[in-house]
This record gives C-alpha cells, sequence and structure tokens, in this order.
C-alpha cells in the first residue's frame, strides 16, 4: 500500500514538473516574441531618428522626395502604397470570395479539387516571376488595348485622364490583385467548408433560395474569418517588394490618375537603400521603413478591433 502511494505520487510529481516545464517554455516563447517585435520597432526608429530630427512632423506631410537636394517626404509614398493594396483588394476580394464559394459549394468535386490544387500552387509563385510577368505581358497589353479605350471613353474623370505608359498604378494593382487571390480564396474556401451543412439545410428548409443560402448561412456565418483572409491578402499587398517595383513605374509624386507611374514605400527602399550616399538620405529611408511599420500596424489594429466588435454582436 505504501508502496502504491509512493509511486503515485512520484508520477504526480512527474506530471506537474512537465506542466511547470511546458509552461515556463511556453512563456518564455512569448517573451521572446514580444522582445523581438519591440526591439525591432526601437531599431529602426533610432536609426530613422536624424530624419524625424531634421524633418520634423513635415516628413509626413511633404510630398517631395529629392535625395539631390536632400529634402524628403514620405506622404507620396504613402499615397502610392495605400492607393495600390487597395485597389488590388478591390479586385481581389469579390473574385476571390466568389471563387471560393464556387469551388465549395456549386463545382462537382473533381473540379474543385483540381482548381483548388492549382490555385495552392499560384500562391507558391515567388513575385519576381508575377513582375516579369507583368512587365512583359500585362503592361504592353494595357498600353494597347485597355488604357486607350478608358481614356477615350472616360478621360474626363481624374482617375483616367493623362497620358498612359501601361506601368503605373493601375498595372501594380492588377499585379497585386492577381498575387493576392490565392492567398483569400484558400482561406475562404477553408471557411466556408467549416460551416456545418446543418445551417445550409436550415436555411433553404425556410424556403428561401440557394442564392439567400449563401449570403445568409456562409457569407454571414464565416464573415469573422473572410475578414482575416482579407487581413492576410493586404498584408501581402501591403508590403510586396519587387512584383511592384517592376511595373510601378517608380516616379515619386502625387497623382489622380491610375496611369501615372508611382512608388510605393517598399518599392523606394528597394532601389535606393543600396545607393544612398549620404547617412540622410540613409535615415530617412530607415524612416520609410518605420512608418511602413507603424501604418501595418495601424490597419492590423483596425481589423482585430472589427472583429472583436462583430464577435460582440454575435454574442449579444
Amino acid at each position: 500500500m505504501k508502496q502504491t502511494k509512493k509511486q503515485s505520487y512520484s508520477l504526480k510529481s512527474y506530471f506537474n514538473f512537465k506542466d511547470r516545464s511546458f509552461s515556463f517554455f511556453v512563456k518564455f516563447l512569448a517573451f521572446l516574441f514580444i522582445s523581438l517585435f519591440l526591439s525591432m520597432a526601437i531599431i529602426i526608429f533610432l536609426k530613422a531618428w536624424p530624419a524625424f530630427r531634421e524633418f520634423g512632423f513635415s516628413f509626413f506631410t511633404n510630398p517631395t522626395w529629392d535625395s539631390w537636394r536632400q529634402e524628403f517626404g514620405v506622404l507620396a509614398l504613402v499615397y502610392g502604397t495605400l492607393l495600390s493594396s487597395l485597389l488590388a483588394l478591390l479586385i481581389a476580394v469579390p473574385v476571390s470570395i466568389a471563387f471560393a464559394l464556387f469551388l465549395n459549394e456549386i463545382a462537382p468535386r473533381w473540379l474543385s479539387v483540381s482548381l483548388g490544387f492549382v490555385v495552392e500552387m499560384l500562391a507558391a509563385i515567388p513575385s519576381i516571376v508575377y513582375g516579369l510577368w507583368g512587365l512583359f505581358i500585362l503592361a504592353p497589353f494595357l498600353k494597347k488595348k485597355v488604357q486607350p479605350f478608358l481614356s477615350d471613353h472616360f478621360g474626363n474623370f481624374p482617375l483616367f485622364s493623362g497620358p498612359y505608359y501601361g506601368i503605373g498604378i493601375m498595372c501594380a494593382s492588377l499585379i497585386l490583385a492577381i498575387m493576392i487571390i490565392p492567398t483569400i480564396s484558400s482561406l475562404c474556401k477553408e471557411v466556408f467548408r467549416a460551416i456545418p451543412h446543418a445551417n445550409k439545410e436550415a436555411v433553404l428548409s425556410l424556403g428561401t433560395t440557394r442564392w439567400e443560402m449563401f449570403k445568409v448561412a456562409i457569407l454571414k456565418g464565416g464573415r469573422s474569418g473572410i475578414i482575416g483572409a482579407v487581413v492576410l491578402g493586404f498584408g501581402r499587398a501591403f508590403g510586396e517588394t519587387m512584383a511592384v517595383t517592376m511595373v510601378i513605374g517608380n516616379k515619386i509624386g502625387l497623382s489622380s490618375s491610375l496611369f501615372a507611374p508611382s512608388q510605393t514605400m517598399a518599392s523606394v527602399l528597394a532601389t535606393q537603400y543600396a545607393e544612398a550616399d549620404t547617412n540622410l538620405h540613409l535615415a530617412a529611408l530607415t524612416a520609410v521603413g518605420f512608418t511602413l511599420f507603424i501604418v501595418s500596424l495601424l490597419f492590423n489594429g483596425l481589423s482585430i478591433l472589427l472583429l472583436w466588435r462583430m464577435k460582440a454582436r454575435v454574442r449579444v
């Protein structure tokens, strides 16, 4: 009897030791990730401080970026980054959701499996390959076919005014949309697949059409997952570098036309960081990276708040 008690006590102490060890390891990893995040932000900020000290708040409001006169402002870069990323989302999100619905609810299983595999393969293609395709195929097509038509019929609108070159904000937005469609559609497909079949049958039993079932049971039921997929797609579009650098034109400036060349925060880092010849230029480029870091955090934070509000409404 005493031996049995000793064995049970030793086993209990053994499992308690394993639990404590695992708890310590998890806490250590959490602390490590937080420390890495904070150290990254602090180091980038310290490297960018000379530019912030030199230009002050005007660094964020000045659209001029002139390395010859040593005058730097990030406004035009933020504008090009947000415009190209949001246009890419505007194109990609409806296509991705419709494609995910088709694969889950409409297509036969053999076609759904085949197309799903192709989409997952598209997500693995390197960004420079998309950039080459955009530079040699998409940009000439836009210049010869699409942009002349838009200029002739809708040239009075600021979005389609001015000369067209093929490369520019429109080409970059389309490339980004093509790049993020596989990511968003794959995640939406998994979200829709996780919705119980009983929910769909319950909605159909009320006499609704199939589209109404899609709207109520799938789109409304999986909207938190859809938002998560959109946020991940936006994160890839927002920070994309090589593909955008090859097709956006790399001209810093503010323009309302989608035909105009522009530049993003990531592309200016790719094109100028290795050629910066002054400490102020290097600090300004690092400040651009810090701005990209902060804007990404703001958009991710807003998306998390939106998800929390949606979950709170569902509980109510």
